[in-house]
C-alpha cells in the first residue's frame, strides 16, 4: 500500500511526467485538473492544425495518467472548488506540486491594456477562440479577423498568431473563389503554392495580411535557446533565427517590423476604440538594446498581443510581482511555510513546449522547424515514411517530428522531476488513517463532478 500521497495541481507535460514517476516509485498520487481533459496548452495554446503532435501528446499524457496510483479529479479549480489551505494543509499531502502551466498574458503598457477586446486581443484567448470556435458548447471570446491586423510579439506563440490571422483571411477569400481550404493544409503546403495551385496571386486577391512587430532584431527572436558566453556558437544560432523567420515569412505571407516597442494607443473620434499603434523605433548599438526618437505610427484594426504568459493568480500562492513567489528557482520551491513545488512553465512563465536542455541545437534546430511548419518533406526517408502507411511525405514527416517534440518535452520535465521526487519519498510515511482520509476526499470530488474513477473511459467520452 502506498505510504506517501502527492498533490499535484494540473495534468498535462510536466503534471503527468510527476504523477507517473510518483506513481512508478510506489505512491499514491492526486492530479487535480481545472478542465475535463488533463491537456492544458496542448490542446488549448497549440494552434489545432498541429494534428500529429497533438494526437502523440494526448496518448503520452494518457499513458502517464492511466497509471494505478494516479487517481485523476477532473473540474477541479484552486480557488473555486477546492482551497489552497485545504490543498496544501488540512487535506494531509505529502508534498504539493505546482504544474498548472501559465496562462495569464503578459500585458501591454496599461495605456494600451484599456482598450482589451476594443482592438486588443490577447494571445492566450486569441487561440484558445480559434481552436474551440467551432465547438458546439463554446462560450468563450469571439474575434472577427480583419485584413491588416498586426501582432506584438517574439516568440513561437507570436508565430502561430500571424498564421491565424493569415489562414483566416486567406481560407475566407478562397472560399469567394468557390475553393475550400483547411488551416491544416495550409500549414503543410505553405500559402503561395496553395495560391499557384490555384493560378492565383496575391495582388488578384487583394490581401494586405497580417504584420509582426518586434521590439528587437529577427537574429534575437527566441525562437532557437541561447547558447549566451560562446560567441561563436551565438553567431550560428542568430543566423538559424533569421533563417526560420526569413522561411515562416515566405510560407505564409507574413510581414516583419523589427526594432519597434509599443508606445501609446492611436484611437478613433471617440476614443473608445483603437484604430492603430504608435511605437518606438529602437536601435542596436554596440550590442545594447536602445531606444530612438523615432515614431511609427501604424493604422490597424486589430492589434493581437503576444508577449509571454505568466501563471495565474490563485487565491493563496503568493506572488512576487507578476510570478509566484520562489524561495528557490533551481529546486521549484515555493515560500509558502508549507512544502509546495513548481515544475514547468508555472516556473518560468515561458510557454515553449519544445524546450529542453538535454537535446543538442541540431535537434533543437528540427524540433521548432517543425513546430513552425516548416519540416522539410525531403526528410520522409529519415522519417520512415513509406508509401503503406498511408501517410502523405509532409504527414509522415510531421508525425516524425512530432515523436521527438513530444519525448523532448517529457524528457525535460523528467530531468526537472526526479530531484523533488526523490526529496519527497525520503520524508516520514503517512499513516493508513491519514491516506484513507486523502482518497475519501478524493472520492467525493469524483461523485461532485461525475467521475466515475476510470481515467480511461472518462477520456474516451470526453474526446476533445
Amino acid at each position: 500500500m502506498p505510504n506517501h500521497v502527492i498533490g499535484i495541481l494540473g495534468g498535462a507535460v510536466s503534471g503527468s511526467e510527476a504523477a507517473a514517476m510518483a506513481a512508478q516509485r510506489g505512491a499514491l498520487v492526486i492530479v487535480v485538473e481545472q478542465n475535463e481533459r488533463p491537456y492544458g496548452k496542448i490542446e488549448d495554446g497549440l494552434p489545432r492544425w498541429h494534428v500529429a503532435l497533438r494526437n502523440q501528446e494526448y496518448a503520452k499524457i494518457d499513458e502517464n495518467l492511466a497509471h494505478p496510483n494516479v487517481m485523476f479529479v477532473p473540474k477541479t479549480k484552486l480557488g473555486r472548488d477546492v482551497e489552497w489551505e485545504t490543498f496544501t494543509g488540512s487535506l494531509g499531502l505529502s508534498a504539493v506540486v505546482l504544474a498548472n502551466g501559465a496562462w495569464r498574458d503578459r500585458p501591454q503598457p496599461a495605456a494600451i491594456d484599456a482598450f482589451n477586446g476594443r482592438g486588443l486581443a490577447y494571445q492566450n484567448p486569441f487561440v484558445y477562440w480559434f481552436n474551440h470556435q467551432t465547438d458546439r458548447d463554446y462560450r468563450g471570446a469571439s474575434y472577427e479577423i480583419p485584413d491588416g491586423a498586426i501582432v506584438i510579439g517574439g516568440g513561437l506563440a507570436s508565430i502561430d498568431c500571424v498564421k491565424i490571422i493569415n489562414f483566416d483571411l486567406y481560407r475566407r477569400a478562397l472560399r469567394e473563389r468557390g475553393i475550400e481550404v483547411d488551416a491544416e493544409h495550409m500549414e503543410h503546403e505553405g500559402l503561395p503554392k496553395i495560391l499557384a495551385d490555384h493560378g492565383l496571386t496575391v495582388e488578384e486577391l487583394g490581401i494586405k495580411g497580417a504584420t509582426l512587430f518586434y521590439r528587437r532584431r529577427a537574429e534575437d527572436m527566441p525562437l532557437v535557446s541561447s547558447d549566451e558566453g560562446n560567441a561563436a556558437r551565438m553567431a550560428k544560432l542568430e543566423q538559424t533565427r533569421v533563417k526560420l523567420l526569413t522561411k515562416v515569412l515566405e510560407k505564409y505571407l507574413v510581414k516583419f517590423v523589427p526594432l519597434a516597442s509599443p508606445l501609446a494607443p492611436l484611437t478613433d473620434e471617440t476614443g473608445q476604440h483603437l484604430r492603430g499603434i504608435r511605437f518606438q523605433r529602437n536601435a542596436f548599438i554596440d550590442g545594447k538594446l536602445v531606444a530612438t526618437d523615432e515614431i511609427l505610427d501604424v493604422e490597424t484594426p486589430l492589434i493581437v498581443s503576444s508577449i509571454g504568459s505568466i501563471p495565474e493568480i490563485l487565491p493563496g500562492v503568493p506572488m512576487k510581482g507578476e510570478l509566484y513567489k520562489w524561495k528557490d528557482w533551481e529546486t521549484g520551491e515555493l515560500d509558502s511555510g508549507t512544502e509546495v513545488h513548481g515544475l514547468g512553465n508555472v516556473l518560468t512563465g515561458k510557454g515553449n513546449i519544445v524546450e529542453s536542455r538535454k537535446n543538442s541545437k541540431k535537434v533543437m534546430a528540427r524540433l521548432v522547424e517543425a513546430r513552425l511548419g516548416l519540416a522539410n518533406a525531403t526528410q520522409a526517408t529519415r522519417a520512415g515514411a513509406t508509401k503503406a502507411t498511408g501517410q502523405t511525405e509532409a504527414e509522415a514527416v510531421e508525425a516524425a517530428h512530432a515523436a521527438e517534440v513530444v519525448e523532448a518535452a517529457h524528457a525535460a520535465a523528467r530531468d526537472a522531476i526526479a530531484p523533488m521526487i526523490e526529496a519527497v519519498l525520503s520524508h516520514e510515511p503517512l499513516s493508513d488513517e491519514a491516506i484513507a482520509s486523502i482518497k475519501s476526499w478524493v472520492e467525493n470530488r469524483w461523485a461532485e463532478v461525475g467521475y466515475g474513477g476510470d481515467y480511461r473511459a472518462w477520456i474516451e467520452s470526453h474526446r476533445p
